[in-house]
């Protein structure tokens, strides 16, 4: 499951914003039915899971704040939205005021207009890609504002054949320093994330990353560390969360192969959890992935596989 999947699924989704509540054990489904919840526990997690839009709709409804208000009888404190830009101003508007009515936190958006970040783009250092950027910027501020974001995901887009790698790194480093400049006094971060979707990515690794972060040198340029991405390009997960620590705020899950919810794959995420957590952190953890099940059943699973992964105390 790509990003730009994630991205056309917000703007799917996103369309009727309305009020709600939820009552009793279950949570009021788009046909008026309800399912039981009541064996599920409802506390908070140890860590803060995020989850996007689609991931509750068989329980709650294709309605995004509705969603999030099951998410939260659920024990999730935070969402994400990659496609956050392209909902209308009243939806962001709405999305972040049910956030702070519940107490809950706005994880990642991305940054991008016309999908320039899967172009071969920041990497030539070319004008009119720092121009579309400067002005995605200025714009992710005011997206910011409305539905109380503070990281902002950015992909510097593809290889750039014609130049050396080191050349390409340079374009990208001074990019993200004219993006740091136009973030930092706002208090916002966008947060680089290495992929593995194809091999004309120029971000891919923990290292490259890492290096640019400390290269562009501000608190608005970090890294997002991704941990299905990273199992699939180099894999030793928490030795390389401890090399780049200093400069990740922020994390993704998704299990391997399947990219899927964690105990599908791989992936010993109660482990890595656990690690994360003994580390003392305190930010959000994405739930970017499918779900392997289908229907309500499908959903209460992943909610308990978040359980099981989360059982690490």
């Amino acid at each position: 499951m790509q990003r730009r999947n994630f991205v056309r699924q917000s703007l799917l989704a996103g369309s009727a914003l309305a009020g709600g509540v939820l009552t009793g054990s279950g949570a009021l489904a788009a046909g008026g039915s309800k399912t039981d919840t009541s064996t599920l526990n409802s506390t908070p997690f140890n860590l803060d899971y995020a989850f996007h839009d689609g991931m509750f709709a068989n329980h709650a409804g294709k309605d995004f704040i509705e969603q999030i208000k099951f998410g939260h009888s659920m024990g999730f404190r935070s969402i994400e939205d990659n496609g956050m830009m392209s909902r209308t101003v009243d939806q962001q508007k709405k999305i972040g005021e049910t956030l702070a009515k519940l107490g809950m936190r706005m994880g990642v958006f991305v940054i991008t207009s016309d999908s320039w970040h899967w172009k071969t783009s920041l990497t030539t250092g070319k004008k009119e890609h720092i121009d579309r950027m400067k002005k995605d910027c200025l714009e992710a501020i005011e997206v910011a504002k409305r539905c109380g974001a503070k990281w902002m995901t950015v992909v510097p887009g593809n290889y750039d054949r014609s130049l050396s790698l080191d050349m390409q790194t340079a374009n990208v480093i001074d990019a993200l320093r004219i993006a740091s400049d136009i973030l930092a006094p706002h208090g916002l971060s966008m947060v680089l994330e290495a992929l593995s979707d194809n091999p004309d990515l120029f971000l891919r690794y923990t290292n490259q990353t890492y290096m640019i972060c400390r290269a562009v040198n501000s608190p608005a340029c970090k890294f997002l560390f991704d941990m299905y991405h990273m199992q699939r390009n180099e894999g030793d997960i928490i030795k390389n969360i401890d090399r780049t620590w200093s400069e990740t705020p922020y994390f993704q899950i998704g299990d391997n192969p399947g990219r899927n919810e964690p105990g599908t794959g791989e992936m010993n995420y109660r482990n890595i959890f656990k690690h994360i957590h003994s580390k003392g952190y305190k930010g959000i953890l994405g739930m970017e992935h499918g779900k392997v099940g289908a229907g309500k059943e499908g959903e209460l699973a992943l909610i308990k596989a978040y359980r099981d992964a989360d059982n690490f105390m």
